[in-house]
């Protein structure tokens, strides 16, 4: 698969995903109404899943840099970092991205936007601090590839998305909870084994729909971290600046205090800093593919 066949298969996913989404909304939503007999139920997830869509997909970027205390600069604020983000542009054909600063000392990166005439690039404080030039450009180079191959869109939709069904399904199992159980649809119609199966069924499919829009979330992350990896190497001719760039953030020992578990996915390396173990379920939530691994790749590069 070429890097013009990734970019097409991005905007469909994106545009899958999103419908996707809206479906299993309203399937819960009238899960729900029925169970419960109210039509109302079925209304507010039609409109959640209405408004989540226009949201995700319009604003998720501002969310996301909201949620960083992310602050925009102008190229007389940062000079040099304005000038090679700049100079990385013209070279991959894109336009000038908007360039914020996190107020971090932890080096990392990410960037976002709805597509490229709206991408915007995030870096910290300490990755300027703690880069060389070369090991910058990789990092820059990086973001611009994630906005060149329309994957930004892809996984800052997938914040909101993700966050939407898991207040969905907390708001439906506490709606459970309090007004004790399904117990007035199954005093009627669904008094039978059927309607206790439906019961179960609802409640699995409730706890487990967060997890599962997780680990997608995760593994979509996972694949566009190696796509770009390539594509910062192509876009420099200098993969091992990138590969310094990558064994210097994965060591610094200090966390990224604005990242959570839901914007983990959009940085270059995982800021988070938890423990990367090698048993199975450590690795089936990571947010990034081991360090190691994509070091290992980059240097394996040649032009």
């Amino acid at each position: 698969m070429t890097l013009y066949t990734n970019i097409s298969s991005n905007v469909r996913k994106t545009w899958l995903l999103m419908s996707l989404f809206f479906v299993f909304i309203i399937a819960i939503g009238w899960l729900f109404s029925y169970l419960y007999n109210s039509s109302d139920i079925l209304i507010f997830a039609i409109v959640l899943s209405l408004v989540s869509s226009f949201t995700s997909y319009w604003f998720s970027d501002k969310i996301v840099l909201g949620l960083s205390h992310a602050q925009e600069i102008k190229k007389q604020d940062a000079p040099e970092l304005y000038r090679l983000v700049e100079n990385l542009s013209i070279t991959a054909g894109l336009p000038l991205p908007k360039i914020y600063i996190i107020d971090e000392v932890a080096p990392n990166a990410f960037a976002t936007g709805r597509d490229k005439n709206h991408a915007v690039i995030a870096v910290t404080k300490g990755l300027l601090a703690k880069l060389e030039k070369v090991e910058l450009e990789g990092v820059i180079a990086h973001e611009l590839s994630h906005i060149g191959n329309k994957d930004m869109l892809l996984q800052t939709v997938i914040v909101v998305l993700v966050g939407t069904i898991a207040m969905l399904s907390n708001i439906f199992l506490r709606m459970n909870f309090f007004r004790g159980g399904f117990g007035r649809r199954s005093d009627n119609r669904e008094s039978g084994s059927s309607g206790i199966i439906l019961i179960i069924f609802t409640l699995i499919a409730l706890i487990l729909a967060p997890i599962a829009a997780t680990l997608i979330r995760l593994a979509i992350s996972r694949k566009r971290e190696f796509l770009a990896d390539a594509s910062s190497a192509m876009l420099t001719r200098y993969p091992e600046g990138l590969a310094k760039a990558l064994e210097k953030i994965s060591t610094d020992p200090n966390p990224v205090r604005v990242a959570s578990n839901a914007t983990a996915h959009l940085y270059i390396a995982n800021p988070l800093k938890e423990k990367e173990g090698a048993n199975w379920l450590n690795k089936l939530f990571m947010t990034h593919p081991p360090i190691q691994e994509r070091i290992k790749k980059l240097r394996e590069t040649s032009f």
